[in-house]
């Protein structure tokens, strides 16, 4: 593949989503969600008949401001602190936010993420869902961040996947590029990715006699072309023999599932620059490092999502 046209497909395959790519209409939606969840039990078929703060409402009296900041409890990866706009806002927007920090910054333990200030009754009502998409966030984000440093100054760029919390995508692939990872496909819209399941209904096993399953194949490939000319094709394998066909098929990435390091380098070497090379499959920080000089161009993992922890933050109140 020439160079001019491995850098105008790279930029196509992978990106880096940013705050400003999301839909706030739709995040808004979320945060109205999460909100309703908490003071009037949506979800439930039987609603609570009296709704909203009911702690709260039992004081005798509150003072008529309050002010209150976001405390890293340990270290962490900023993201998320736009929404927390968003999230006063949906609890009448009588309390307003000054952020200290920026997402996608390291912050040390005790380090302050944002300071909230205004009606105290609105600050208590909002702190729980608030915490729930920051600590969400910000524990991909972190996570994240320790996989882009087990695989170092390599090369090769570090992927997410599409395993994400359902409704959630878009905010944890944000995450992910706040933790400088990039993102891969955003859905099933943006890449056609002929996976196992795919193969296996093309009947294609590759095995030396199955030319009538690479056939198959290169007429998926050719039938991809023509139905989304716009769109890069990927095409999962699971051992060496699989390469020389989709490679004849004109793949433009060739994801290699569940190669040891030794078959990476083998499978490198054999596609040679013909596609690009994306390793998946049982990738974890201790075997990251392995990855780093095969000469891989991707290498993708759900664990930045799946395996990420929330982080601690909390809301300390100002005396």
């Amino acid at each position: 593949m020439p160079e001019n046209s491995r850098v105008e497909l790279a930029e196509t395959l992978i990106k880096r989503l940013a705050w400003e790519d999301l839909d706030v209409a739709y995040l808004r939606r979320l945060v109205e969600i999460a909100r309703d969840e908490d003071l009037a039990g949506l979800g439930l078929l039987s609603r609570p008949k009296r709704a909203g703060d009911r702690s709260t409402a039992s004081l005798a009296r509150t003072a008529p401001q309050g002010t209150a900041d976001l405390v890293a409890r340990e270290p962490l990866v900023v993201c998320g602190l736009p929404l927390l706009t968003l999230i006063l806002s949906a609890y009448g927007g009588k309390a307003h936010v000054q952020l200290r920090a920026k997402d996608g910054r390291t912050l040390e333990k005790g380090a302050v993420l944002a300071t909230l200030s205004g009606d105290p009754r609105v600050l208590l009502a909002a702190e729980r869902i608030a915490l729930n998409f920051l600590q969400r966030l910000c524990g991909v984000a972190t996570q994240t961040r320790r996989y882009v440093e087990a695989l170092g100054k390599s090369r090769t760029r570090l992927l997410d996947t599409r395993k994400t919390t359902p409704g959630y995508r878009m905010l944890e692939k944000y995450a992910v590029a706040c933790g400088g990872g990039w993102n891969h496909r955003l859905g099933l819209f943006d890449r056609v990715m002929l996976k196992d399941n795919h193969l296996a209904l093309l009947g294609f096993t590759a095995t030396a006699d199955d030319k009538h399953g690479a056939s198959r194949l290169a007429e998926a490939v050719a039938a991809a072309r023509r139905a989304a000319p716009e769109l890069p094709v990927e095409v999962e394998v699971d051992s060496l023999e699989q390469i020389p066909p989709v490679l004849d098929a004109g793949a433009d990435v060739i994801l290699l599932d569940n190669f040891t390091p030794l078959q990476l380098r083998k499978a490198v070497r054999l596609i040679g620059g013909r596609a690009f090379t994306e390793a998946s499959g049982g990738i974890t920080l201790k075997t990251l490092p392995r990855l780093a000089d095969l000469g891989l161009d991707f290498a993708s993992t759900g664990a930045l999502v799946h395996q990420s922890v929330w982080v601690d933050i909390g809301l300390d109140w100002r005396r």
